[in-house]
């Protein structure tokens, strides 16, 4: 597939991506194991499966699923499964959430490219068996005691390290596989936007935890640590965007067009427009400032035509001369 681009073998873009897929999914790990997890909130994905698999089976393996003779048992393997069943304990005596993770992933992955093709490359195979490996670790060694009590403050920090984990792994063109694949499965036959079916899987799944126990502050908080997950990745990969977008319509355009160009030392656009009730001919000014600037701005076109209007919009991201260069944003990615 022509959009999976591979990096030579240790070069800069390798071992910054790979760091990246390291970083981001150790990140996100902590977030479930030191807040999410102990509390039982299931936010979707492979994981929040896990969750809701160890919650029902808790208790099912209370010394862990294999019988070990401390007396004749001796050697590597003696060591894994001893470090087998004291995972097995910390969680609880239930089945380790990374593990169920695991099991679900590759088959998934699998299906995801017979079905869908080559869209899933090393590193996303690398990314969800290392968050398995950091999930059912930082288990073992921490256990399934909240690192705050109070939950809700545990969903908020839950999903920010949960998001910019994720924010990470997608920086380094890659993803952790799970719920994102069966969306992408099923947009391929449905005429569904993959967002909307990413929200209707994750959903289902935050529902399923009404299975464990009849309690809908589980659900409640589970879309509160969505919410949070979804705006973390989103500033992570755009950035916390200082820049606003203005289009103004005023008769004294020249002179805020002088104002823009030769105090603020910022280029923009003029666009021909035409006034609907009178179809008078208007020119329209579009450009980008950051915030102290448009104060400045403001300012300048109260005193000059304070009949002028004047929107400001959101930016997510501004590309181009005198703001962030697609040259080194395409190069560091890549």
């Amino acid at each position: 597939m022509t959009l999976l681009q591979k990096n030579k073998f240790l070069s800069y873009q390798w071992i910054y991506q790979y760091t990246l897929v390291i970083a981001g999914t150790f990140i996100m790990a902590a977030g479930f194991v030191f807040f999410i997890d102990p509390h039982g909130i299931v936010p979707g994905g492979v994981y929040g499966v896990g969750i809701i698999i160890n919650n029902l089976t808790q208790g099912m393996f209370p010394n862990g699923p294999f019988a070990i003779n401390e007396l004749t048992d001796t050697g590597f393997w003696h060591e894994c499964l001893k470090y087998v069943n004291e995972m097995f304990i910390k969680y609880k005596g239930g089945i380790p959430i990374g593990f169920t993770g695991l099991l679900i992933n590759i088959p998934l992955t699998i299906l995801g490219i017979k079905v869908l093709g080559s869209k899933f490359g090393i590193k996303t195979v690398i990314g969800f068996i290392l968050c398995t490996i950091f999930i059912d670790s930082l288990t073992a060694w921490w256990g399934l005691t909240p690192l705050v009590e109070d939950v809700l403050l545990s969903c908020v920090f839950g999903g920010i390290l949960i998001g910019f984990g994720l924010a990470l792994v997608f920086k380094a063109r890659a993803t952790t596989a799970g719920s994102d694949i069966i969306a992408m499965i099923i947009e391929k036959y449905t005429r569904i936007s993959l967002g909307k079916l990413m929200i209707y899987v994750d959903s289902t799944i935050v529902l399923c935890s009404l299975i464990v126990d009849i309690d809908w502050q589980i659900p409640l908080y589970s879309w509160i640590v969505i919410y949070i997950t979804g705006k973390a990745i989103d500033m992570t990969l755009q950035g916390s965007n200082v820049e606003k977008a203005i289009l103004i319509i005023s008769d004294q355009y020249e002179l805020i067009r002088s104002m823009i160009s030769n105090d603020l030392k910022r280029g923009g656009t003029f666009i021909q427009g035409q006034g609907i009730y009178n179809k008078a001919p208007k020119n329209m000014i579009f450009v980008v400032l950051n915030r102290r600037e448009l104060s400045f701005l403001e300012d300048y076109i109260h005193r000059v035509d304070p009949a002028a209007f004047f929107t400001v919009m959101e930016t997510n991201e501004t590309i181009g001369k005198g703001f962030k260069s697609l040259k080194e944003k395409v190069e560091v990615a890549n």
